[in-house]
């Protein structure tokens, strides 16, 4: 099993920006996907970034640009830096981790743990 724990979500304003951290623990050897997916009120959860065990890193449209995922393996830590923050990111933000390598726009179903989620709010 593999535990993933969220953290610093919070309210910022508009251009702002905020950093999302993962921990993972557990069997963590296993894993080779991690991802950020987020939910914002009344829709469906969606992929925002992933980062692979090799470093292979893919975006959302949506974020491109903006956002940057990272990891930090000493730590056994994933980040999602975010950037120039708009009112639309606003969502719930999942970290979760796959025993598979995903490269591209990986489906909910592809991943197998899931952290609890963390709110970011941004203001207009």
């Amino acid at each position: 099993q593999v535990q993933l724990v969220e953290s610093g979500g919070g309210l910022v304003q508009a251009g702002g920006s905020l950093r999302l951290s993962c921990a993972a623990s557990g069997r963590i050897f296993s894993i080779n996907t991690m991802a950020w997916y987020r939910q914002a009120p009344e829709k469906q959860r969606e992929w925002v970034a992933l980062i692979t065990s090799v470093g292979i890193t893919n975006y959302a449209d949506s974020v491109k640009g903006r956002f940057t995922i990272s990891r930090d393996n000493a730590k056994n830590t994933v980040y999602l830096q975010m950037n120039s923050l708009k009112p639309e990111d606003t969502a719930v933000y999942y970290c979760a981790a796959a025993r598979g390598l995903l490269l591209v726009r990986p489906s909910e179903n592809n991943m197998d743990y899931w952290g609890k989620g963390t709110l970011v709010t941004v203001s207009s």
